[in-house]
């Protein structure tokens, strides 16, 4: 379960906000080797055995290296240049990302929190990118509680504010965008009130795609489509939350405008489009299971051509890619089935079996990578979202007992449902209340 909110926001708990670089012999570069080749070789075994001498060097050992090599990072991201900030940003990504770190960083939140502020205040774009992912990894690591929740309140403005800045580097504003989504998702799921600020301030940059008062869609600058499709993607992650009693008043006003954005000249764009139709669709037969969208035949008219789209103009990889995802679409509207996608980690495995889940799962991996596997083996916010329970503890003399692959997924699927249920009717009386 993720970490109870309890507590108050830790004291002046400024351990290692010295403002200096950490001396060391070696290049920033090599630093970065030099945590990843810990952090692969740390935590696979509870001893390591010395080749040269046949020592056995415990693991509390190779873990204080590592913790070591983190340390002189975080020290890093004060260092004046902006070569050796960008090299421990990276460091940390990787680190943050491949392995569960939450009482090594509960003590050091308010330090790192307090860099990425200064990054995203005064760095340049590509910093701002980086600030912002290693924040998202922060919130994802401290989970649901507390830690997470003061960080976020912290730079949710910040964040808000680079997104809507329209002079800001476009990486950055991406960045931004899937930060406010995921980190909303993760520490502010429970308040009403930064829920409906986060998403809208997702919506004012997306809807700069929808189209005119004439019907026809805006021409938009080289890159924005990229920013359209991260900002609306973040506000899907968003909806999965969205209080019931505000549902049906957001697919319809939301729906017509997205199936007119399916003629967008860029696929991906079009692909997070499509996606997030589906999601609509799905919630809104959640909350009435006689839901019909009045012009659903134009609208599959429109996806079917998409999801045999033959056009030469595009690239191959993309015309597969897109006919894939509004087969998808389709079959989805029409039948009301989804295709179901099973993703193994360790001696487990979850099932995506709906358009809120898999837009759940695509957000974590688009911000942990290969690391998500592991997380969802060891990271207990995780494994609360998708119904998992503790992490197993497995002796490597014991094999996992199987069970039935209909088992696991009617497990995973009530372990979803209901935590979205009970969800929701904390945020509907908050919504009333409001």
């Amino acid at each position: 379960m993720p970490r109870s909110k309890k507590g108050k926001r830790g004291g002046s708990s400024g351990k290692g906000k010295n403002g200096g670089r950490g001396e060391s012999g070696a290049s920033d570069d090599e630093l970065a080797s030099d945590v990843l080749s810990h952090y692969s070789s740390a935590s696979e075994s509870a001893s390591v055995l010395d080749e040269g001498t046949g020592e056995v060097v415990d693991e509390q050992t190779a873990q204080e290296e590592t913790e070591d090599k983190l340390k002189q990072c975080i020290d890093n991201l004060m260092d004046k240049s902006a070569k050796a900030r960008l090299a421990a940003l990276e460091s940390l990504r990787s680190a943050f990302s491949s392995r569960v770190l939450y009482d090594f960083l509960l003590e050091r939140r308010l330090t790192i929190s307090d860099c990425m502020e200064r990054s995203l205040k005064k760095g340049g774009g590509e910093e701002q990118a980086a600030a912002a992912t290693l924040f998202t990894l922060l919130c994802v690591q401290l989970g649901g509680g507390v830690e997470g929740e003061e960080g976020f309140k912290m730079l949710r403005p910040i964040l808000s504010c680079i997104l809507n800045d329209g002079c800001a580097s476009l990486s950055a504003r991406q960045s931004c965008a899937r930060a406010l989504g995921l980190c909303c998702y993760v520490s502010a799921s429970d308040d009403i009130e930064d829920l409906l600020k986060c998403m809208g301030h997702l919506e004012s940059v997306f809807v700069g795609a929808y189209p005119l008062g004439d019907g026809s869609l805006p021409s938009v600058k080289a890159g924005i489509p990229a920013l359209h499709s991260a900002a609306i993607q973040a506000w899907a992650l968003l909806c999965t939350l969205c209080p019931a009693s505000r549902i049906d008043s957001m697919v319809n006003y939301h729906l017509p405008r997205l199936q007119a954005c399916l003629d967008s000249s860029d696929v991906n764009f079009r692909i997070a489009v499509g996606e997030t139709i589906a999601l609509l669709y799905e919630l809104g037969r959640a909350v009435d299971q006689e839901f019909e969208y009045e012009d659903c035949d134009v609208l599959c008219e429109s996806l079917k051509g998409l999801a045999t789209d033959g056009n030469k103009h595009r690239a191959k990889n993309d015309r597969r890619k897109q006919r894939y995802i509004f087969r998808e679409v389709l079959h989805y509207i029409e039948n009301d089935e989804f295709s179901e996608e099973k993703i193994r980690f360790g001696v487990e495995a979850i099932f995506i079996d709906g358009w809120m889940r898999r837009r759940i799962y695509d957000a974590f991996k688009e911000v942990l990578e290969s690391g998500v596997r592991h997380h969802l083996q060891f990271n207990p916010l995780l494994r609360d979202i998708f119904g998992l329970g503790a992490p197993l503890i497995l002796d490597s003399s014991v094999k996992a007992i199987k069970i039935s692959r209909t088992e696991r997924h009617l497990f995973n699927s009530a372990a979803f449902k209901a935590r979205t249920k009970l969800r929701n009717k904390v945020r509907d009386k908050r919504a009333d209340v409001m």
